[in-house]
């Protein structure tokens, strides 16, 4: 779209990232082992999105099953691997349901993806915001605002969009489904942690099973007003702290001003209204504290981008393998939102027999571009794919994917569509990626991390 504005800075790059999240920061990465500039711009000031904003476990590494598979490699492995060396991580259990997390410190998280970044020779703008693309020819230019510097544009060769919201589409004109238009848009959560608690006391009280049945009788009873039946607590590498998804908002459009202001500020009284709840209600947390809420409030889904494929239930739910697959995704469905009663619960659907999928090249094509990629939870898929494929293992998959493809067609000269599909799977098994379901059993024993790397 034309843009007025006065420019104060003209940046020029052959890869444009824009968004940092976990998708975002290993397209970069993987991007950057090829000979051209790569540039990532970013809304906040650190890497990470969704991985250092509010969560601290990566799911879809491990199939969620008594033989539980290691299914994602390559880049994603090199950032476990780092915090992994610090000691930052450790193997949590399947519990409910989503498969074997790999727990972590996001504030360390923080500084790795900085390090992984820096020393890939990605060049890094935060705190900068899209707010226009103008096409010329093959070349993106697009307009970034920094309150430094009022707006920028940074001129590129190719784009991947991994901005959550589909920010880069949205602005190219590229089509797109907003969530919410044909089924429930999923559930919003402000994530909160918790000190100063006595797990021992907790899980000798009866541990998550008994934290269920007394958030389901607080809901029934009314005596604490929470917004739903269920929810999680779990362990942080830091001592007794522990980390919620609890917290569930609804009935607010996150795309609109005044729709995500209310929404933060619901999550926020939602959080102490769980403290008032923990402390009273549950064994260990009598005299615990909320010590930090998520960046902002967590948003599952937004836009998705409409793709050269677009990934269904039906290709989850039937393990469906393609000829153009990039990664795969055991994960299963988890649906969260708000159910008959007005609680705001979550609904599952597991791919059978703990089996998995493969994901298509060409869902993170989006329609009408030569030149983009989408990646993140913004790729083309519908409702109930996307509810399984959104876990981080899968977006960071989704990046590596992206990133050797901007850079394989710089080297062809050839568009998005037109690369040669197995030329790329083969760079991808070669960095270390998984494109079929392996035999071998993982460990996903709480230290079992390492084991997994031989597999």
């Amino acid at each position: 779209m034309e843009f007025s504005a006065s420019i104060s800075r003209k940046y020029q790059t052959d890869i444009l990232v824009i968004g940092s999240g976990s998708a975002g920061s290993v397209a970069a990465i993987a991007a950057a082992q090829g000979k051209f500039k790569v540039t990532l711009v970013e809304r906040y000031g650190f890497a990470g999105g969704t991985s250092t904003q509010m969560l601290d476990t990566f799911y879809g590494f491990f199939t969620p099953s008594e033989s539980p598979k290691k299914i994602v490699g390559g880049i994603p492995d090199w950032v476990v691997n780092e915090l992994n060396k610090s000691g930052d991580i450790f193997l949590r259990p399947n519990t409910y349901g989503a498969g074997t997390g790999v727990n972590y410190n996001p504030e360390k998280l923080k500084e790795i993806w900085d390090r992984l970044l820096v020393n890939n020779g990605v060049e890094l703008l935060f705190h900068s915001t899209l707010v226009s693309v103008e096409k010329t020819g093959e070349l993106s230019v697009c307009v970034f605002f920094h309150k430094g510097v009022g707006f920028f544009t940074i001129t590129a060769k190719r784009v991947i969009d991994a901005s959550g919201d589909a920010d880069y589409c949205y602005w190219a004109g590229l089509p797109y489904e907003k969530a919410g238009e044909l089924e429930p848009a999923q559930s919003m959560t402000t994530t909160f942690r918790m000190s100063n608690v006595d797990l021992e006391a907790f899980e000798a009280a009866g541990g998550k099973k008994m934290l269920k049945t007394k958030m389901g009788e607080a809901y029934d009873s009314g005596t604490h007003p929470l917004p739903r039946k269920e929810g999680s607590s779990h362990e942080m590498c830091q001592p007794k702290c522990i980390s919620t998804v609890a917290v569930k908002v609804v009935d607010f459009d996150p795309l609109d001003p005044e729709g995500i202001t209310k929404a933060e500020i619901e999550g926020r009284r939602q959080s102490f209204l769980f403290e008032d709840f923990f402390r009273a209600e549950v064994p260990g947390y009598e005299y615990s504290k909320i010590i930090g809420l998520s960046h902002q409030i967590g948003v599952r889904e937004t836009r998705r981008v409409f793709g050269e494929y677009r990934l269904t239930k039906e290709d989850c739910m039937e393990a469906k393998q393609f000829e153009d697959q990039v990664f795969l995704c055991g994960a299963p469905i988890e649906d969260h939102r708000k159910g008959a009663d007005g609680s705001s619960e979550t609904y599952w659907q597991y791919v059978p027999a703990g089996g998995s999928y493969g994901v298509p090249y060409r869902t993170l094509i989006p329609k009408e571009s030569m030149n983009t990629w989408v990646v993140g939870r913004c790729f083309s898929a519908t409702h109930d794919a996307h509810a399984s494929c959104r876990s981080m293992a899968q977006t960071m998959s989704m990046g590596q994917a992206a990133g050797f493809a901007a850079v394989q067609s710089l080297e062809k000269d050839c568009d998005a569509k037109g690369i040669a599909i197995g030329e790329l799977q083969s760079n991808l098994l070669g960095r270390g990626a998984i494109l079929e379901l392996p035999t071998q059993v993982a460990d996903t024993s709480r230290n079992g991390w390492s084991n997994n790397l031989k597999l």
